[in-house]
């Protein structure tokens, strides 16, 4: 099992960027998946972003797409990024990291119960 640490989140108005960082650590392997999912008061966790931990198979959901970038840190590879563009109020929530050894992202729409592994949280508002 690995261990992840978001950071990165905070406020900001409505257009503006973000970058959310995971730091992983434990043992990870090639297979593994990471993704980035949120969670708004009273909604349920929603997959937004995933690749595969060689830098394949990107997934994005669509109320981000175009928007929003996953991403292995070139200068830490421990590190997976999520770049945030154009936000927008309903984007507010807490992002969560994922991480998992056998999810197959090219399966299909990832779920939250397909990751073995989570960090703990961190908020992004975004301000209208």
């Amino acid at each position: 099992q690995v261990h992840l640490v978001e950071s990165g989140g905070g406020l900001v108005q409505a257009g503006g960027s973000l970058r959310l960082s995971c730091a992983a650590s434990g043992r990870i392997f090639s297979s593994y998946a990471m993704g980035w999912f949120r969670q708004a008061p009273g909604k349920a966790r929603e997959a937004i972003a995933a690749i595969n931990w060689s830098g394949g198979s990107p997934y994005y959901a669509d109320s981000v797409k175009g928007r929003f970038t996953i991403s292995r840190d070139n200068a830490n590879k421990n590190t997976v990024l999520l770049l945030m563009n154009g936000l927008k109020p309903e984007d507010t929530a807490v992002y969560y990291c994922a991480a998992d050894p056998y999810l197959d992202l090219a399966a299909g729409t990832p779920m939250s119960a397909d990751f073995r592994s989570w960090g703990q949280g961190t908020q992004v508002t975004v301000s209208s």
